[in-house]
C-alpha cells in the first residue's frame, strides 16, 4: 500500500510539473507575440510616414510634421500620432475613437463617407480652421477630406476634437466605449493640447490621414 500511494504522488507530481512547464510556454509565446505586433504596427507606421512625406512635397503640404490615424490598430492601444518628419519618430501618441455607426463594434470600426452614417471614414485630411468645441478641451479643427472616401467629412461635420474621459494611457487588452465618436476622430485632452500648440503656427497646412 505505502509503495501504492508513492507510485501515486510520483504521477501527480509529474503531471502537476507537465502542466506547469505548458503554461509557461505558453506565457512566452503570448509574450513574444504581443512584441512582434508591436514591432509590425511600429514597422505599419514608419512606412505610412514615409508615404505621408511624399505626399506632403508633391501637394505643397506641411512637411514638418503629420497626423497618422491607424483604425486598424487594437481601440485600446495607441492609434493616433503626430509624427515629426525631422526627427523621424512619433511626438505625441493618443488612443482615438472610431465612429459608432453602420454596424461598427468596440473592436471592428465600419467605415462609410456617407452623411449621418456616424462612420469613420478613411482618407486624407487637410487639417482646416481652429472652432470652438463642446467637448475636451473645447477645441476642434475642421476637416476637409481629400479622397473620394472622405470628401464629405466638411458637410458631416467631422472635425478634430478631444473628451475628457479619453484615457491618456494605453487600456488593452481592453476597448474604447462605443459612442464617444460620431465619425471624428476623437483624442485624450493632453493628446488635444499638445497638437493645438504645434497647429497654431503651421504653415503651410497639415495632414491627417486616417488608414486601416
Amino acid at each position: 500500500m505505502p509503495m501504492f500511494r508513492l507510485l501515486c504522488f510520483l504521477l501527480l507530481f509529474f503531471a502537476s510539473f507537465s502542466c506547469g512547464a505548458q503554461g509557461g510556454r505558453s506565457e512566452a509565446e503570448t509574450t513574444t507575440e504581443a512584441g512582434q505586433q508591436k514591432e509590425t504596427a511600429e514597422q505599419r507606421l514608419r512606412a505610412k510616414a514615409d508615404s505621408a512625406l511624399v505626399y506632403c512635397r508633391e501637394h505643397r503640404m506641411n512637411t514638418q510634421f503629420c497626423v497618422l490615424v491607424d483604425m486598424a490598430e487594437h481601440a485600446g492601444r495607441y492609434r493616433f500620432w503626430v509624427w515629426d518628419f525631422d526627427k523621424g519618430e512619433a511626438t505625441v501618441s493618443s488612443l482615438c475613437c472610431h465612429g459608432y455607426g453602420g454596424g461598427s463594434t468596440i473592436a471592428q470600426p465600419v467605415f462609410s463617407n456617407v452623411p449621418g452614417s456616424y462612420c469613420t471614414s478613411l482618407g486624407k485630411y487637410r487639417i482646416g480652421a481652429r472652432a470652438y468645441s463642446q467637448w475636451g478641451i473645447h477645441v476642434h479643427y475642421k476637416l476637409h477630406g481629400l479622397e473620394a472616401t472622405n470628401d464629405n467629412a466638411y458637410k458631416r461635420i467631422i472635425v478634430l476634437h478631444s473628451y475628457t474621459p479619453m484615457p491618456t494611457e494605453e487600456v488593452w487588452p481592453r476597448y474604447l466605449p462605443m459612442g464617444w465618436s460620431l465619425g471624428c476622430p476623437v483624442v485624450s485632452d493632453e493628446a488635444m493640447t499638445a497638437l493645438d500648440g504645434l497647429l497654431g503656427s503651421a504653415s503651410p497646412p497639415v495632414l491627417l490621414w486616417i488608414y486601416y
